[in-house]
């Protein structure tokens, strides 16, 4: 089963997609989507990577903060 869907229902979809698209344009349907799957996966994947570098980004800004609290107490 896909997203709730049986064997029955997965075809009568593709018919109906086959009727509105036509044969010629599948392939081009089906890169196109391709394409925008993967193009979001890289975004998600960018996403974390950013997250994890502002992460260590913000590390790094506070450990001087922290060297100059310790110089100034002496």
């Amino acid at each position: 089963m896909i997203l709730g869907l049986g064997g029955p229902e997965i075809l009568i979809v593709l018919v109906v997609v086959l009727v509105i698209f036509g044969p010629k344009n599948l392939p081009k349907l089906g890169s196109a989507l391709g394409k925008t799957v993967k193009n979001v996966r890289e975004g998600m994947e960018g996403d974390e990577e950013d997250e994890s570098a502002e992460a260590e980004d913000d590390d790094a800004d506070e450990e001087p903060a922290a060297q100059k609290k310790s110089k100034d107490a002496e």
